[in-house]
């Protein structure tokens, strides 16, 4: 690889390390040609961009970004993937199913939002990480629950009230 085509990886990482806001780092290694291609049919289905980059240029390309990617630089040995995502948990997802048949892929580090994983221990904690839309959807259902108490409650009291009205425009009658 020619220096040019060094710099121009280097580049292109850079860029998709500043779009991405949902970053993992995957060692696939040992996985044959088919394991691997069953890996990047699940990654295509859940939305997950699966790449395999050399650790070197994967850590200018993390040095050049404008983003903190605090001591994920140091998980860079050995075979390294990235994963890219717009859910937090999608990859994590990947790969805890993945490795229900598989020893891999490990997880070496995460950057999630500003936040840093590392380690495959990590795993469990990320898969249960809520994207975006489950954080609105559980926050709508609280801010709904109140209203519908409110409401149920008008209906009825009103069901009872009428009831009582009604009872008592009887008897006088």
């Amino acid at each position: 690889m020619t220096r040019e085509e060094k710099s121009q990886v280097i580049e292109n990482l850079t860029a998709q390390l500043a779009e991405n806001t949902t970053i993992y780092l995957a060692d696939i290694s040992g996985l044959d040609a088919g394991t691997t291609s069953n890996l990047r049919r699940a990654c295509f289905k859940a939305g997950v961009k699966l790449s395999v980059v050399k650790n070197t240029l994967l850590s200018k390309a993390m040095e050049s970004a404008e983003k903190d990617f605090g001591d994920l630089s140091q998980v860079l040995k050995g075979n390294t993937s990235l994963m890219f995502s717009e859910t937090g948990n999608a990859p994590a997802k990947v790969i805890k199913e993945f490795r229900k048949k598989s020893d891999r892929p490990l997880l070496k580090g995460a950057y999630i939002e500003e936040a840093v994983y590392i380690g495959d221990e990590q795993l469990d904690n990320l898969v249960n990480i809520k994207s975006k839309e489950e954080v609105i959807g559980d926050i709508i259902g609280l801010l709904q629950s109140p209203a519908k108490n409110v409401i149920s409650a008008l209906k009825s009291g009103g069901g009872t009230l009428a009831g009582i009205v009604k009872t008592l425009s009887e008897r006088e009658g």
